[in-house]
């Protein structure tokens, strides 16, 4: 599923105001020709203004999705940056590899994911996409192409790994690949009754689990405050390859006129899946993509957050505060009567990106989601920026829409360093919302 071209916005439903649209290869062949600043653009799958450039040109770089080579002994992969990583699966799964990280929709672009350098379920055991990336092409306003790799113009590789797409146009990527004997997942699921069952669980897990995650009802109190359920997983040792079916794809009947999500209907939600999980630890064998993707068969489910759209909040904070941190935030959002559809706990692990911006620490990461009901929404928001802050943490720039320039510059106190790499040609709304400048 990818954006139609002319629908500019980006998941929260912002949108870019008066931009000028480039085709990728439009832009490559004359860069000169074009209004600046200038940004590239994927697929639209960032959650806030990250991926919109006002008043000036986004460039479209879905063009760019051919896969030049794919080397089927060694999982070395190159491609257009504009390729879906929905694609990019159907072409390496029946041959027996996959990502080494993949996030939660395949709807993204290769260059998006490395822009974000975005992490997933196995962070603990592999980090963020960037570890994975071998070398990139980059091309800068000025028409140089500059060919990145960790020994070759190594602080451009850095600073445009997790870099927001500012510091030029990525074109190609490649990419190592991780070897798979299955194309089904071996899943446990386990219910937990409070926020210390889930750090005990992935405590646990970690050792065993390339794979986990857990999902907490936010809504629950007293008694019940902090319970949910933990997933964890590992590609199964063998199950058979077959060619790629395309799962039954269900689009999201009506734009409703109000937030569907709220008091009342996650409430029901939560009950049900609750139940409708299976208890008790036997593992299960279910296929790759509703374990990865659960989401992707519902094409714009981001409709039911209503016009105004959603506003996702997502933090890391060190483990040695992680614990007091996440139930802080939990309670302050029961306290200001919001609702949030997905509440997802899970840790971060030890092992560092090379990118300089990169969003994952070690500790604990909290995502959350609600409807954008205008200042109740921001001022809930800007309460849960103070607690990671205050905790050593920080707080997602590919997921913000609204996060003020000091929280950014608390996240990131690296930031000044990373601007000298910013491409001149290029800017955000996100970039100019943040930085001094």
């Amino acid at each position: 599923m990818t954006v139609p071209r002319g629908a500019y916005r980006s998941w929260g439903g912002l949108s870019a105001q008066g931009s000028e649209i480039v085709d990728a290869a439009d832009w490559i062949e004359r860069p000169d020709r074009f209004r600046r600043p200038v940004l590239a653009y994927g697929n639209g799958r960032s959650y806030g203004d990250s991926c919109l450039n006002s008043r000036g040109s986004l460039i479209d770089a879905r063009s760019l999705a051919n896969v030049q080579t794919f080397d089927r002994e060694t999982g070395l992969l190159t491609c257009g940056a504009g390729l879906l990583l929905d694609r990019l699966l159907d072409i390496v799964v029946p041959a027996g590899w996959f990502p080494c990280v993949t996030p939660g929709t395949s709807f993204v672009t290769i260059g998006g994911a490395l822009a974000n350098d975005v992490h997933g379920k196995n962070h603990h055991a592999a980090g963020t996409f960037g570890c994975h990336v071998r070398a990139f092409e980059l091309m800068r306003s000025d028409g140089q192409r500059i060919l990145c790799a960790p020994d070759m113009n190594a602080d451009l590789f850095a600073a445009t790994i997790g870099g927001f797409g500012l510091t030029g146009l990525i074109t190609q990527v490649t990419l190592q690949l991780m070897p798979i004997r299955s194309a089904a997942m071996e899943q446990e699921v386990l219910h937990f009754d409070s926020l210390d069952g889930f750090f005990g669980l992935a405590a646990e897990s970690d050792s065993t689990h390339d794979y986990t995650v857990a999902w907490i009802d936010a809504l629950a109190s007293g008694r019940h405050f902090g319970r949910g359920v933990f997933f964890r997983a590992n590609h199964a040792p063998d199950f058979g390859f077959l060619p790629p079916q395309p799962g039954r794809n269900l689009r999201f009947p009506i734009e409703p006129p109000f937030p569907l999500i709220n008091r009342v209907t996650l409430s029901a939600f939560n009950w049900l899946y609750r139940h409708s999980q299976p208890r008790g630890a036997a593992p299960r064998r279910v296929p790759y993509r509703p374990f990865f993707y659960p989401l992707d068969r519902i094409r714009d489910w981001n409709r039911a957050y209503g016009p105004q759209g959603l506003r996702q909040f997502q933090c890391a904070v060190p483990m040695a505060g992680a614990r007091r941190a996440v139930e802080e935030m939990l309670h302050r959002t029961l306290a200001a009567g919001e609702a949030s559809f997905l509440t997802v706990l899970k840790l971060f692990g030890a092992k560092r990106s090379p990118g300089l911006m990169s969003f994952p620490i070690q500790g604990a990461t909290l995502t959350l989601d609600f409807p954008n009901r205008g200042a109740r929404t921001e001022a809930l928001l800007t309460e849960l920026d103070r607690i990671a802050i205050e905790a050593g943490g920080r707080v997602n720039p590919y997921k913000d829409a609204r996060m003020s320039a000091a929280t950014f510059q608390a996240s990131f106190p690296q930031w000044r360093d990373f601007a000298t790499h910013i491409d001149p040609g290029f800017s955000s709304d996100f970039w100019r919302r943040v930085s001094d400048g």
